[in-house]
Protein backbone atom coordinates (compact mmCIF):
# COMPACT_ATOMS: atom_id res chain seq x y z
CA UNK A 1 0.00 0.00 0.00
CA UNK A 2 1.03 4.06 -0.44
CA UNK A 3 3.31 5.09 2.18
CA UNK A 4 1.93 7.49 4.86
CA UNK A 5 -1.52 6.17 3.66
CA UNK A 6 -4.37 8.39 5.56
CA UNK A 7 -7.09 7.13 7.98
CA UNK A 8 -10.20 6.67 6.60
CA UNK A 9 -11.11 9.69 8.96
CA UNK A 10 -8.58 11.52 7.36
CA UNK A 11 -10.05 10.76 3.94
CA UNK A 12 -13.10 11.54 4.08
CA UNK A 13 -12.26 15.16 6.14
CA UNK A 14 -10.26 16.36 3.15
CA UNK A 15 -12.33 15.36 0.90
CA UNK A 16 -13.49 18.78 -1.43
CA UNK A 17 -17.31 17.40 -0.72
CA UNK A 18 -16.82 17.66 3.09
CA UNK A 19 -15.17 21.05 3.46
CA UNK A 20 -18.80 22.38 4.05
CA UNK A 21 -20.22 19.77 5.13
CA UNK A 22 -21.77 20.75 9.28
CA UNK A 23 -20.71 18.74 11.88
CA UNK A 24 -23.58 16.68 12.25
CA UNK A 25 -23.61 15.95 8.06
CA UNK A 26 -19.83 14.91 8.49
CA UNK A 27 -20.93 12.84 12.16
CA UNK A 28 -23.06 11.02 9.95
CA UNK A 29 -20.49 10.37 7.16
CA UNK A 30 -17.82 8.99 9.86
CA UNK A 31 -20.55 6.73 11.44
CA UNK A 32 -21.72 4.96 8.22
CA UNK A 33 -18.63 5.03 5.79
CA UNK A 34 -16.44 2.17 6.18
CA UNK A 35 -13.45 1.02 4.41
CA UNK A 36 -12.68 -2.63 2.49
CA UNK A 37 -9.14 -3.54 1.10
CA UNK A 38 -9.03 -4.70 -2.30
CA UNK A 39 -5.78 -6.59 -3.88
CA UNK A 40 -4.19 -5.96 -6.98
CA UNK A 41 -6.47 -7.21 -9.83
CA UNK A 42 -9.55 -7.88 -7.28
CA UNK A 43 -12.83 -5.93 -8.21
CA UNK A 44 -13.79 -2.82 -6.46
CA UNK A 45 -16.97 -3.30 -8.15
CA UNK A 46 -18.41 -5.18 -10.94
CA UNK A 47 -20.71 -4.63 -13.67
CA UNK A 48 -24.64 -5.37 -12.88
CA UNK A 49 -24.55 -4.87 -9.86
CA UNK A 50 -27.34 -3.38 -7.66
CA UNK A 51 -25.19 0.20 -6.43
CA UNK A 52 -25.84 0.14 -3.40
CA UNK A 53 -22.65 2.99 -1.95
CA UNK A 54 -20.49 5.72 -2.99
CA UNK A 55 -16.93 4.68 -4.00
CA UNK A 56 -14.00 6.85 -2.83
CA UNK A 57 -9.80 5.90 -3.09
CA UNK A 58 -8.22 6.32 0.26
CA UNK A 59 -4.90 4.33 -1.50
CA UNK A 60 -4.12 3.12 -4.46
CA UNK A 61 -5.55 2.93 -7.40
CA UNK A 62 -8.71 1.88 -9.86
CA UNK A 63 -9.25 1.74 -12.95
CA UNK A 64 -13.20 1.87 -14.29
CA UNK A 65 -13.39 -0.19 -17.45
CA UNK A 66 -15.38 -2.91 -19.08
CA UNK A 67 -15.00 -5.86 -21.82
CA UNK A 68 -15.74 -6.92 -25.41
CA UNK A 69 -17.54 -9.98 -25.75
CA UNK A 70 -14.77 -10.99 -27.05
CA UNK A 71 -12.77 -10.79 -23.89
CA UNK A 72 -11.34 -7.21 -24.90
CA UNK A 73 -10.61 -4.92 -21.98
CA UNK A 74 -12.08 -1.04 -22.92
CA UNK A 75 -10.62 0.92 -20.04
CA UNK A 76 -12.58 4.43 -19.43
CA UNK A 77 -10.37 6.42 -16.72
CA UNK A 78 -8.18 5.38 -13.61
CA UNK A 79 -9.22 6.98 -10.20
CA UNK A 80 -6.05 7.72 -7.60
CA UNK A 81 -6.37 8.34 -4.26
CA UNK A 82 -9.06 11.18 -3.29
CA UNK A 83 -11.22 10.40 -6.43
CA UNK A 84 -14.62 9.24 -5.74
CA UNK A 85 -16.97 7.81 -8.30
CA UNK A 86 -20.23 5.61 -9.06
CA UNK A 87 -22.99 9.13 -8.31
CA UNK A 88 -24.35 8.95 -11.64
CA UNK A 89 -25.94 5.11 -11.19
CA UNK A 90 -26.78 6.50 -7.31
CA UNK A 91 -28.62 9.20 -8.81
CA UNK A 92 -30.50 7.38 -11.53
CA UNK A 93 -30.90 4.56 -9.59
CA UNK A 94 -29.96 1.86 -11.67
CA UNK A 95 -27.49 -1.10 -11.96
CA UNK A 96 -23.43 -0.39 -12.14
CA UNK A 97 -22.98 -0.39 -16.19
CA UNK A 98 -18.75 -0.67 -15.65
CA UNK A 99 -16.50 -2.75 -13.37
CA UNK A 100 -13.78 -0.95 -11.15
CA UNK A 101 -10.22 -3.11 -10.98
CA UNK A 102 -7.71 -1.96 -8.15
CA UNK A 103 -4.70 -1.65 -10.50
CA UNK A 104 -2.35 -1.76 -7.11
CA UNK A 105 -3.74 -2.66 -3.35
CA UNK A 106 -5.96 -0.44 -2.42
CA UNK A 107 -8.24 0.63 0.48
CA UNK A 108 -11.54 2.06 -0.56
CA UNK A 109 -14.40 3.84 1.29
CA UNK A 110 -17.89 3.18 0.81
CA UNK A 111 -20.45 5.28 1.94
CA UNK A 112 -23.71 3.82 1.71
CA UNK A 113 -26.65 5.21 -0.61
CA UNK A 114 -28.98 6.37 2.20
CA UNK A 115 -26.06 8.73 3.46
CA UNK A 116 -25.44 9.88 -0.22
CA UNK A 117 -29.22 10.83 -0.41
CA UNK A 118 -29.30 12.59 3.04
CA UNK A 119 -26.50 14.63 1.64
CA UNK A 120 -27.96 15.17 -1.39
CA UNK A 121 -31.35 16.50 -0.04
CA UNK A 122 -29.67 18.37 2.89
CA UNK A 123 -26.90 19.65 2.00
CA UNK A 124 -26.36 22.50 -0.98
CA UNK A 125 -22.79 22.64 -1.47
CA UNK A 126 -22.75 18.67 -1.83
CA UNK A 127 -25.04 19.29 -4.41
CA UNK A 128 -23.21 21.81 -6.01
CA UNK A 129 -20.41 19.44 -6.03
CA UNK A 130 -21.87 16.64 -7.29
CA UNK A 131 -22.79 19.00 -10.55
CA UNK A 132 -18.96 20.03 -10.60
CA UNK A 133 -17.91 16.43 -10.71
CA UNK A 134 -20.63 15.36 -13.12
CA UNK A 135 -19.38 18.05 -15.81
CA UNK A 136 -15.81 17.28 -15.20
CA UNK A 137 -16.26 13.62 -15.35
CA UNK A 138 -18.45 14.27 -18.98
CA UNK A 139 -15.30 16.53 -20.18
CA UNK A 140 -12.92 13.82 -19.38
CA UNK A 141 -14.92 11.25 -21.32
CA UNK A 142 -15.79 13.06 -24.21
CA UNK A 143 -11.35 13.97 -24.16
CA UNK A 144 -11.03 10.35 -24.11
CA UNK A 145 -12.85 9.31 -26.50
CA UNK A 146 -10.94 12.03 -29.02
CA UNK A 147 -7.95 10.80 -27.37
CA UNK A 148 -8.58 7.22 -28.45
CA UNK A 149 -9.94 7.93 -32.22
CA UNK A 150 -7.28 10.62 -33.00
CA UNK A 151 -4.19 10.28 -31.07
CA UNK A 152 -1.14 8.47 -31.60
CA UNK A 153 0.14 6.45 -28.10
CA UNK A 154 2.84 8.96 -27.10
CA UNK A 155 -0.11 11.40 -27.26
CA UNK A 156 -2.00 9.67 -25.48
CA UNK A 157 0.19 8.66 -22.50
CA UNK A 158 0.76 12.33 -22.25
CA UNK A 159 -2.91 13.31 -22.10
CA UNK A 160 -3.68 9.98 -19.98
CA UNK A 161 -0.80 11.59 -17.48
CA UNK A 162 -2.63 14.98 -17.22
CA UNK A 163 -6.00 13.80 -16.76
CA UNK A 164 -4.96 12.70 -13.31
CA UNK A 165 -4.64 16.12 -12.53
CA UNK A 166 -8.02 17.19 -12.14
CA UNK A 167 -7.96 19.38 -9.04
CA UNK A 168 -11.94 18.45 -8.93
CA UNK A 169 -12.00 14.62 -9.67
CA UNK A 170 -8.71 13.94 -8.33
CA UNK A 171 -7.60 16.41 -5.39
CA UNK A 172 -5.06 14.79 -4.02
CA UNK A 173 -2.67 13.59 -6.56
CA UNK A 174 0.87 15.10 -6.22
CA UNK A 175 3.40 15.84 -8.72
CA UNK A 176 5.15 12.25 -8.34
CA UNK A 177 2.80 10.07 -9.55
CA UNK A 178 2.90 6.31 -7.62
CA UNK A 179 2.01 4.57 -10.96
CA UNK A 180 3.92 1.76 -12.93
CA UNK A 181 4.40 1.76 -16.84
CA UNK A 182 2.56 -1.26 -16.66
CA UNK A 183 -0.57 0.78 -15.19
CA UNK A 184 -0.19 3.93 -17.73
CA UNK A 185 -0.43 0.94 -20.44
CA UNK A 186 -3.43 0.03 -19.04
CA UNK A 187 -4.76 3.23 -18.64
CA UNK A 188 -3.83 4.77 -22.20
CA UNK A 189 -4.37 1.36 -23.94
CA UNK A 190 -1.10 0.77 -25.02
CA UNK A 191 1.18 -2.25 -24.26
CA UNK A 192 3.54 -1.88 -21.42
CA UNK A 193 6.64 -1.77 -23.54
CA UNK A 194 4.80 0.78 -26.19
CA UNK A 195 4.22 3.09 -22.82
CA UNK A 196 7.92 2.76 -22.06
CA UNK A 197 8.40 4.32 -25.22
CA UNK A 198 6.56 6.38 -25.09
CA UNK A 199 8.00 7.63 -21.52
CA UNK A 200 11.30 8.22 -22.78
CA UNK A 201 9.94 10.56 -26.01
CA UNK A 202 8.45 12.74 -23.06
CA UNK A 203 11.21 12.66 -20.61
CA UNK A 204 12.98 13.55 -23.76
CA UNK A 205 10.95 16.62 -24.15
CA UNK A 206 11.63 17.75 -20.33
CA UNK A 207 7.88 17.01 -19.38
CA UNK A 208 8.42 14.33 -16.99
CA UNK A 209 11.38 11.95 -15.24
CA UNK A 210 10.63 8.56 -14.68
CA UNK A 211 11.35 8.45 -11.01
CA UNK A 212 11.96 5.04 -8.52
CA UNK A 213 8.59 3.90 -7.75
CA UNK A 214 6.69 6.54 -9.82
CA UNK A 215 6.66 9.39 -13.02
CA UNK A 216 7.62 13.05 -11.82
CA UNK A 217 5.59 15.56 -13.68
CA UNK A 218 8.13 18.58 -14.31
CA UNK A 219 5.81 20.44 -17.18
CA UNK A 220 2.01 19.54 -16.33
CA UNK A 221 0.99 22.19 -19.19
CA UNK A 222 3.24 20.66 -21.08
CA UNK A 223 1.84 17.43 -21.01
CA UNK A 224 -1.64 19.02 -22.11
CA UNK A 225 -0.52 20.08 -25.34
CA UNK A 226 1.94 17.59 -26.22
CA UNK A 227 1.37 16.64 -29.55
CA UNK A 228 3.34 13.88 -31.14
CA UNK A 229 4.68 14.25 -35.03
CA UNK A 230 3.44 11.20 -35.42
CA UNK A 231 -0.10 12.53 -34.81
CA UNK A 232 0.52 15.25 -37.28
Amino acid sequence: MDHQSPTLQEALRSALWAKSLTAEQMERVEATTFEVFVPKGGFVCKKGEVVDNWVGIVSGMVKMNNFSPSGKSVTFTGVPPGGWFGEGSLLKDERRKYDAMALRDSRIARMPADTFHWLLDNSLPFTRFLLMQLNERLGQFIGMIEHERLLDPDTRVARCLAALFNSHLYPGIERLVQISQEEIGLLSGASRQRANQALQVLEREGLLRVDYGGIRILDLDGLRRFESAQAA
